[in-house]
């Protein structure tokens, strides 16, 4: 690790919990492999210590840094402007500061189609099924219809708060590609089955079943799945989750969110860097920890 010096750069990660993170190895590493002068923290920040945490931020000058639960909608409210892809998303998971101006950014969904290539399935024209309506799943909600999915089921509880954003991201979708989506409730077990039957990938992006409530599932039913069904968990703590667990015991390909995590960060390090990671030499690294 070089050492820290008075020009470095700071970056990190704001959320809650944060200690079970393999960002800092992701981005320390790829920072030495390309002698940049840049460190990667975690701070343990929720809700309530969002908007002070981000005026501290403001005045350390910090580079930039990522969200994950609960700030990746939050954080809208104390950012200076939006991508493109971050407005249409609704959620911020990477932000830049750009001579002092803080620009929300989404990379969650670019992260999780590469990983969803990665595993060899082909999406264009397809179906899927996706558990939860946060931030990370309107992400992966948006990629993937502009990367040509067919028909996108989802499954929110019907007290959500995100709701509406959920809907309006649905109407603007229908606008800019041939998507079809349609938003179900999650405790109609039957319109469950129905959509996964119908699906060649079910996609979990909610909390439930990462760690310290490893054994919560949101899949009762171990008859919804299907030999030609892909069952993710954008979860990677635990490393299986239960979900994944009893999908691979029917004979589900199955992955976690480690992918998702390293090609998202990857779009986070080219943002704040300019620099491509090394997203190879990153893999290798992680083996050995």
């Amino acid at each position: 690790m070089p050492s820290i010096t008075g020009t470095t750069k700071l970056t990190g990660l704001l959320g809650e919990p944060v200690k079970h993170s393999i960002s800092p190895l992701i981005h320390n590493f790829s920072f030495q492999k390309l002698h940049l002068d840049y460190v990667y923290l975690c701070f343990q920040i929720n809700e309530q210590t969002l908007e002070e945490a981000i005026k501290g931020l403001r005045v350390l000058d910090i580079k930039g840094f990522n969200l994950t639960m609960p700030n990746k909608t939050k954080v809208l409210s104390y950012l200076d402007t939006l991508s493109p892809a971050a407005r249409l998303i609704g959620a911020v998971n990477t932000v830049e500061n750009k001579n002092g101006t803080f620009i929300g950014h989404n990379t969650d969904g670019i992260g999780f189609m590469q990983s969803v290539k990665e595993q060899g399935i082909l999406m264009k024209n397809q179906t899927m099924t996706l558990l939860g309506i946060g931030g990370a799943a309107t992400a992966i909600c948006a990629q993937a219809a502009l990367d040509g999915v067919d028909t996108i089921h989802i499954f929110s509880r019907p007290n959500s708060s995100h709701l509406p954003r959920i809907k309006t991201l649905q109407e603007n979708l229908k606008q800019e590609t041939s998507c079809k989506i349609f938003i179900h409730n999650l405790l109609d077990k039957q319109e469950l089955k129905t959509s996964i039957k119908d699906s060649c990938l079910l996609v979990n992006a909610t909390s439930v079943g990462m760690a310290p409530h490893v054994d919560d599932c949101l899949i009762e039913d171990n008859s919804i799945f299907h030999k030609n069904l892909a069952v993710a968990d954008i979860i990677y703590n635990p490393w299986e989750t239960t979900l994944l667990t009893k999908a691979k015991a029917n004979n589900c390909k199955t992955f976690n969110g480690y992918s998702m995590l390293l090609y998202q960060g990857a779009e986070a390090f080219r943002i704040w860097t300019g620099k491509e990671m090394p997203v190879n030499l990153v893999k290798e690294h992680l083996k050995h920890q």
